[in-house]
C-alpha cells in the first residue's frame, strides 16, 4: 500500500501562477532580445506624416540634383556655342589672311619699274554691252615717302565708226586724282553702240598740265 500526500489548493495554484509568469517573463525576454538583433524598433513611430517628410526630402535632392545637371548642360551648351564662334573668327581670319596675301602678291607685281616716279599698271578694259565699256586701273609713284600727287587722269578711246576712224575723249577734261602712294580706279564709259572699240588710251597729268604717265589697253 501506497501513502501519497496531497499539497493543498492554494498551494497547487500559487505554483502553478508562478511557473506562469516565470514563462511570460521568459517569453518577452526572448522578444526583446530578438528585436534588438534584427535592429528593429518597433516603438519608432512610422506614421504618414514620418513617410511623407522622407518623400519631401527625397523629392528636394532630386531637384538639387536636377539643377546642377541643367546647369551643367547650360554650361556646355554656351562652351559649344562660344567654340563655334571661334571657329567662325579663325576661318574668317584665315580668308582676310589669304586676301591680304593674293593683295600684296598683286601689288607685288604693280610695282613701279624703269624711269618716272609715277607709272601705271594693271590697267584692264572691256566692252560689256552695246555702248558701255569698263575700266580699271593702278596708278602708283615709285619711294617709300613720296610726296603726294594732284592731278588727273585723261581716258580717250580709239576704234572704228562706220569703216572710218573713230576717237573719244572724256569730256570735262579728265577725272581728278589726288594721292600719295597709290590709287586704284574704276568705272564706266559710253561710247555710240555702232562703234568698235580697240584701245583705250590713259593718260596722267600734273596740276600744270605736264604728261606723268600714259598707257594703252589694247581690247
Amino acid at each position: 500500500m501506497i501513502v501519497r500526500s496531497h499539497a493543498p489548493w492554494p498551494l497547487r495554484w500559487a505554483m502553478a501562477a508562478l511557473v506562469l509568469g516565470f514563462s511570460a517573463a521568459l517569453a518577452l525576454w526572448a522578444f526583446e532580445f530578438g528585436k534588438g538583433i534584427a535592429g528593429l524598433d518597433l516603438g519608432a513611430p512610422v506614421g504618414p506624416m514620418v513617410l511623407g517628410s522622407e518623400i519631401e526630402q527625397l523629392r528636394s535632392e532630386r531637384d538639387k540634383a536636377q539643377s546642377i545637371a541643367n546647369t551643367a548642360e547650360s554650361l556646355l551648351m554656351a562652351e559649344r556655342t562660344s567654340l563655334e564662334r571661334l571657329a567662325d573668327q579663325v576661318r574668317s581670319l584665315e580668308a582676310e589672311n589669304s586676301a591680304l596675301k593674293g593683295d600684296l602678291g598683286f601689288f607685288e607685281r604693280l610695282l613701279p619699274t624703269g624711269k618716272g616716279s609715277l607709272v601705271v599698271r594693271g590697267a584692264q578694259a572691256e566692252v560689256v554691252g552695246a555702248g558701255q565699256l569698263r575700266f580699271q586701273l593702278l596708278v602708283m609713284q615709285k619711294g617709300k615717302s613720296p610726296s603726294e600727287f594732284k592731278g588727273r587722269y585723261e581716258l580717250s578711246l580709239r576704234g572704228q565708226l562706220d569703216g572710218k576712224a573713230w576717237t573719244q575723249a572724256v569730256k570735262a577734261g579728265g577725272r581728278p586724282l589726288q594721292f600719295r602712294q597709290y590709287q586704284r580706279v574704276d568705272g564706266m564709259l559710253e561710247f555710240p553702240g555702232p562703234a568698235v572699240v580697240q584701245t583705250v588710251h590713259v593718260r596722267v597729268v600734273d596740276g600744270q598740265g605736264g604728261v606723268r604717265a600714259s598707257q594703252d589697253i589694247h581690247l
